[in-house]
C-alpha cells in the first residue's frame, strides 16, 4: 500500500469504499510555517502523527506535486524548486548509550547521503553532518532542508540513568549545533519531539529557534479536532454517541481548540469499543516513580496551576513533574490566566482515558496487587450503582489491607498521609467517577 502524507492519509483498518480514503488536509500549517519561520520546534505527545507531518514536509520540498491534489498546498507552494532534505529520526529502536547513538547517526548521515546521491569523505560524525549538508547545497544548487523527529528519545531512552542520559544530551548537544554553523545553507529546520528540553541544555547554538509548542495559530497543527473529525469519518459514525468518544477521547488542548490523538480515533472506529488506546502503547513508570519519590498527593493533579518557566523546565538533572506530565500528555491545559503580565495555567486530565488508565496504573503500583484491585473496584462500583452502603465499609477496609506490610517501613510514601488518600482516589477515579 502506497504511504501517503498528512493531507491524504492512509487509515489502515478504516479504510472507505474501494478506491476511496479518508483524509483530512493539514496542508495550509505547513505553508505557514514555511512562511513565517526558519528555525522551528514543536513538541506533542507520543502517537500524535509528528513522523506523519515531517514526512509530509519532506514530500512538498522534495516537489512530489502528485501527493497533493485537491490539497491547500497544491496551489500554494514553489512546486519549481525542489530542495534537497536530510530526514534525521531517532525514532527506531532503544539507543542505550552514547557509542549506540554515535553508530544510530553515523547510519542517518549514510542513508541520507545515498538518497541525496552525494559521497561523504569526513570521519569524525559532527564534521560528516556538515559535510553532508555541504555537499547536499553544492549539488542542487538550492538550500538544504533538515527535519528531524524523535529529536529527543535517545535521552528519553535512558531517562532513569542520570549518567548516561547527561552523556548523551551533550552529544546530541554537539550533533545539533552544526546547524548553527551551517544557516547560510538552510531553507528551512523543523525539529519535533515529545519533551522539551531547556535551549541552554540541548540547543545553546540555536538562538533563533522558534518553540511553536503553544502557539495558538498551530494548535491543531497534530490531532483531529471534533469538526473534522465528524464531517471526515461521518460514514463510520452511524449510531455513535459522540458525546462519550468526545468524553473519551477529546480534551487535548495547546491554547486552542481542542483536539483528539489521531490514534485513539482510528483504532476505536475500527472496532466501535471504548478503550485505552493510546494508553496501552506506553508506559509511564519513570512518571510513577516520580510521584512516589517526591510524595505527590494523586488527586492534586486535577488541579495543577503553573507557568511558562515551569512547562519548560525540564532536562535530566531538572525534571519537573508538572512539565513531564503535560509534555507527556497525561495531562493538559483546561484554563489559562494571567497574573501580573505572566500567563498562568490550570492543567488537567485531557479526556476518560487517560484519567481511568493512569489512575489504574498508579492503584496497580500502590497496592501491589492488580487483581485483587481489579475485583475490589468492580465491588465498589456494583454497591454504588445498588445504592447499597453496607459492603462500603469491607471494600475500604479491603483498599488498605491489601497494602503489602513491607510498604510501611520501606516506603517514604507510606509515611506521608496523602498516600492513603491518593490510594482512596485512585479506586474511585479507575472506575471514571469524579
Amino acid at each position: 500500500m502506497k504511504t501517503l502524507p498528512i493531507g491524504i492519509q492512509y487509515f489502515g483498518n478504516i479504510r472507505g469504499p474501494a478506491n476511496h480514503y479518508y483524509y483530512i488536509d493539514k496542508t495550509d500549517h505547513i505553508v505557514d510555517l514555511v512562511r513565517h519561520g526558519k528555525f522551528l520546534f514543536l513538541s506533542r505527545p507520543r502517537r500524535f502523527g509528528k513522523s506523519l507531518l515531517l514526512s509530509t514536509m519532506e514530500e512538498a520540498f522534495l516537489g512530489n506535486r502528485e501527493l497533493f491534489r485537491g490539497l491547500y498546498l497544491e496551489d500554494h507552494w514553489d512546486w519549481d524548486t525542489r530542495h534537497p532534505v536530510i530526514h534525521i529520526s531517532f525514532g527506531a529502536g532503544v539507543i542505550r548509550d552514547v557509542a549506540d547513538l554515535g553508530e544510530r547517526f553515523g547510519f542517518i548521515l549514510k542513508e541520507n547521503a545515498r538518497s541525496g546521491g552525494v559521497t561523504l569523505t569526513e570521519s569524525n560524525r559532527r564534521e560528516r553532518f556538515f559535510e553532508l549538508i555541504t555537499a547536499l547545497f553544492r549539488k542542487s544548487g538550492q538550500q538544504v532542508v533538515i527535519l528531524v523527529d524523535e529529536y529527543d528519545k535517545p535521552i528519553l531512552d535512558n531517562i532513569d540513568k542520570p549518567t548516561v542520559a547527561t552523556d548523551i544530551r551533550d552529544e546530541l548537544k554537539n550533533i545539533y549545533s552544526v546547524i548553527k554553523d551551517a544557516d547560510r545553507y538552510l531553507k528551512f529546520v523543523f525539529i519535533t519531539g515529545v519533551s522539551k528540553f531547556s535551549k541552554v541544555s540541548l540547543f545553546s547554538g540555536l538562538n533563533n529557534l522558534q518553540d511553536i509548542t503553544l502557539h495558538e495559530r498551530y494548535a491543531t497543527i497534530c490531532g483531529y479536532t471534533h469538526g473534522e473529525m465528524v464531517t471526515t469519518f461521518a460514514e463510520r459514525l452511524s449510531g455513535v454517541d459522540l458525546d462519550a468518544v468526545r468524553r473519551w477521547y477529546n480534551g487535548y488542548n495547546f491554547l486552542g481548540e481542542p483536539v483528539y490523538n489521531p490514534f485513539d480515533i482510528l483504532l476505536y472506529l475500527d472496532t466501535k469499543d471504548f478503550r485505552s488506546y493510546w494508553f496501552e502503547t506506553g508506559s509511564p513508570s519513570f512518571l510513577i516513580k516520580l510521584i512516589e519519590e517526591r510524595r505527590y498527593p494523586v488527586p492534586n493533579l486535577e488541579k495543577i496551576e503553573t507557568t511558562d518557566t515551569i512547562l519548560g523546565a525540564f532536562d535530566v538533572d531538572r525534571i519537573e513533574l508538572e512539565a513531564l506530565l503535560f509534555q507527556t500528555g497525561y495531562l493538559t491545559i483546561v484554563g489559562t490566566e494571567t497574573i501580573l503580565e505572566t500567563r498562568n495555567y490550570r492543567l488537567g486530565y485531557p479526556n476518560l482515558e487517560v484519567k481511568r488508565s493512569l489512575t489504574e496504573c498508579l492503584l496497580h503500583h500502590f497496592t501491589q496487587t492488580p487483581s485483587e484491585s481489579t475485583r475490589r473496584r468492580t465491588e465498589l462500583y456494583r454497591a454504588l450503582v445498588a445504592g447499597d452502603p453496607a459492603p462500603l465499609r469491607d471494600i475500604f477496609h479491603a483498599f488498605f489491607a491489601s497494602i503489602p506490610n513491607e510498604w510501611y517501613a520501606s516506603s517514604r510514601v507510606a509515611a506521608y498521609e496523602a498516600f492513603y488518600a491518593s490510594v482512596f482516589y485512585c479506586y474511585f477515579t479507575a472506575i471514571g467517577l469524579d
